[in-house]
């Protein structure tokens, strides 16, 4: 609860940091996202500072000795506030970090959750330009010079200690990397996605350490105008099949529930990849959960048509509604999920489905 406590106050410190140095004009002049740009690596694994938000997140499951298999997320944001950037002063908080991390542990039932907000400087904070290199005080994820990523995640109930092996090369989302995130071409960001990261290190719960291995995947994202105006959340997958391919999947929602975008990427075992259009992407509920917290109603079970590709994802769990009001302010479930195929297993990732709570104000 004190944790808690510090961190609803971390933010609405930040909040009102941000909100006494905001221009009187409005918003910076973030800059526009633009097919055709080329991706140039490695220095878009690093931070892009002059766009208005950015994320490094990080899904996957873990196999341990003797014991089920858990599911676990980190995430790392990057938000460029309303700042005039002219403005002088070393506290104005030009750029603000929050992170969240959880663990989707059948044992208990329920997510294991925590989360960090830091305006970035001082030592305390900070997402490095020309390679991944953030941290939120002792919380961090950085690549080292071979393309394999480190975390150290010091939670209050559980310790992430992992290291991720790219297994094949990088897969670029949409056109090249450009990726459309509604009917303007405006709405859209760079992004691009490492499916089938190998997974090792150890993972501490309740007093104990428990040496992990598994598989994850990997999302840049970085973008200065996401969402439609009418769109109030998404639902998101990335499934690692077991054959050595990979899916992606969204959709933009608006408060009908009615897709106003959508779109994906299927990569074949052999590494060829296809990008999808908005109409061959489907999700179709097959069971709702109704969390008992917030009275919000998931989807947690669905149907994916992702082109050709049909897949059942079943969730580890029910109950894996993520709460980051004390960081990013958002509710929505976040969770592992089993995807399958004629009633036989096939492949295991994530599902995200937001603004079923409330709308998102990206």
């Amino acid at each position: 609860m004190a944790r808690r406590l510090r961190g609803c106050l971390l933010a609405c410190a930040l909040l009102l940091a941000v909100q006494a140095v905001a221009p009187a004009g409005g918003l910076p002049d973030y800059p526009a996202v633009t097919p055709g740009y080329v991706l140039r690596f490695p220095q878009d694994h690093g931070a892009h500072p002059a766009f208005r938000t950015e994320w490094w997140y990080i899904t996957g499951w873990l196999r341990t000795q003797g014991e089920a298999p858990i599911g676990f997320q980190l995430t790392f944001f990057r938000s460029r506030p309303p700042l005039d950037p002219r403005n002088p002063s070393r506290f104005a908080p030009a750029e603000l970090l929050f992170a969240h991390a959880a663990l989707a542990d059948p044992a208990i039932g329920r997510l294991r959750h925590d989360q960090r907000a830091a305006r970035a400087g001082f030592g305390l904070a900070e997402a490095a330009v020309g390679d991944t290199r953030v941290h939120i005080g002792d919380w961090s994820l950085a690549r080292d010079a071979q393309g394999r990523y480190r975390s150290l995640i010091q939670a209050q109930t559980f310790t992430l200690d992992l290291a991720f092996a790219p297994t094949g090369p990088i897969l670029l989302e949409g056109d090249a990397g450009y990726s459309r995130k509604g009917p303007l071409p405006a709405q859209a960001s760079y992004y691009y996605s490492q499916p089938q990261l190998a997974v090792g290190g150890h993972v501490e719960r309740d007093g104990r350490r428990t040496e992990v291995t598994g598989t994850a995947w990997l999302d840049h994202e970085w973008s200065s105008e996401i969402l439609a105006a009418d769109g109030v959340g998404w639902d998101w997958t990335g499934i690692n099949l077991d054959d050595g391919g990979a899916v992606m999947a969204f959709r933009i929602r608006d408060r009908a529930g009615t897709p106003l975008w959508a779109g994906g990427t299927v990569r074949r075992a052999d590494g060829g990849a296809t990008a999808l259009a908005p109409d061959a992407i489907e999700f179709s509920p097959r069971r709702h959960w109704r969390s008992p917290r917030t009275e919000a109603n998931y989807p947690v079970a669905l149907r994916l048509r992702a082109g050709d590709l049909v897949l059942d994802l079943d969730p580890l769990m029910d109950d894996q509604e993520l709460d980051s009001r004390a960081s990013t302010g958002g509710v929505y479930w976040e969770g592992a999920v089993s995807a399958s195929r004629g009633g036989q297993r096939v492949g295991r990732g994530y599902l995200e489905l937001t603004g079923y709570f409330q709308p998102l104000d990206f």
